[in-house]
């Protein structure tokens, strides 16, 4: 007879990253004035925080998709989606960070080089596949779409090689791999 598996033992640590889990959270919901505000009221009253919110209509003009990142434990997150299905505007719901997905992230920043420094910038930024869109002698606008944790870097050494002059992030975007899609289900 095999023997009993050991229980598994979390340090606080361990048990404080797993109370704040990172998850991207994938919503179709109808395209109407209000909808989501709903949506983000939700979380609002519920003292849940959004760290980034993606919307933009999918192939059905009737229907947005949401793309939004939230931390928390799993119980707050399975709350967070029952209390989401149970919105009149809400198709579909997904955690995305459930099962196997890919996850990019959109950044541009403006920066102001340092003379000289040009060929260094633009060396990082295209070893790093980033682009620079709008070059300048003094600085230029440059973009790059990596995870976040790759768009934290870029931004981050970019920082150190030149002065950031603004930046704008798009925050996640998810989606499923392979043959798993968020789809309308009629």
């Amino acid at each position: 007879m095999p023997a009993d598996p050991q229980p598994i033992l979390y340090s606080s640590q361990t048990t404080q990253q797993l109370a704040a889990m990172r998850h991207i959270i994938a919503i179709l919901l109808q395209n109407e004035a209000g909808a989501l505000s709903r949506v983000a009221g939700l979380f609002s009253t519920r003292g849940y925080n959004i760290e980034s919110l993606s919307v933009a209509p999918t192939e059905d003009p009737t229907v947005s998709r949401i793309t939004l990142v939230t931390k928390g434990s799993e119980a707050v997150i399975q709350q967070i989606v029952s209390h989401l299905h149970k919105l009149i505007d809400v198709v579909s719901v997904e955690d995305m960070t459930l099962g196997e997905h890919l996850e990019r992230e959109l950044v541009l920043l403006k920066l102001k080089v340092r003379a000289g420094q040009s060929d260094a910038v633009r060396g990082y930024v295209v070893r790093t596949g980033g682009r620079v869109l709008d070059p300048a002698p003094d600085g230029f606008v440059v973009e790059l779409t990596a995870s976040e944790a790759e768009v934290t870097t870029f931004v981050a050494e970019l920082a150190r090689q030149a002065q950031i002059l603004e930046i704008a992030r798009s925050g996640a975007l998810g989606m499923g791999r392979s043959a798993r899609a968020l789809r309308i289900v009629r």
